[in-house]
């Protein structure tokens, strides 16, 4: 292989690692996004939970915005459970189930730091071979 079909090969690779990180950045946001309603949500029931009954509250409805309520039972939750199915359970265990659906969030976002550690390492590597290929042409 010529020194130029080696350079294109190392440009080619770089726009891969580019699109390769720019698709986990994207999904680094979303999984963002997925760990701040997971806490909000727990927020919110462990407020509720020590609510009285017949209390005026202000219930987050998304996007900033809140509702103004009165608490009526707050001993039942209903939980999505996925399928568009839903099951009523107390506060105490809904938070257990969200505590564990944020601890395998917060895994994913570690093994997604790492592989954009990696993808940006080995990048600058091929990024490095370039230059010195660039260099060797012109010197």
């Amino acid at each position: 292989m010529n020194k130029d079909e080696e350079l294109n090969r190392y440009m080619v690779q770089i726009e891969q690692y580019k699109e390769q990180m720019s698709q986990l950045e994207m999904q680094f946001q979303y999984l963002h996004a997925s760990l701040a309603d997971y806490n909000k949500a727990k927020m919110t029931l462990e407020n509720l939970s020590n609510t009285d009954t017949g209390s005026e509250v202000l219930l987050p409805i998304g996007g900033g915005a809140f509702i103004s309520a009165t608490a009526k039972n707050t001993s039942k939750v209903l939980m999505d459970i996925g399928g568009d199915l839903v099951t009523e359970k107390t506060p105490e265990d809904v938070i257990k189930k969200i505590d564990e659906r944020l601890e395998n969030l917060e895994k994913t976002q570690v093994k997604m730091n790492e592989m954009m550690q990696n993808l940006q390492n080995e990048a600058a590597e091929i990024s490095a071979n370039a230059q010195k290929l660039i260099s060797e042409q012109q010197g």
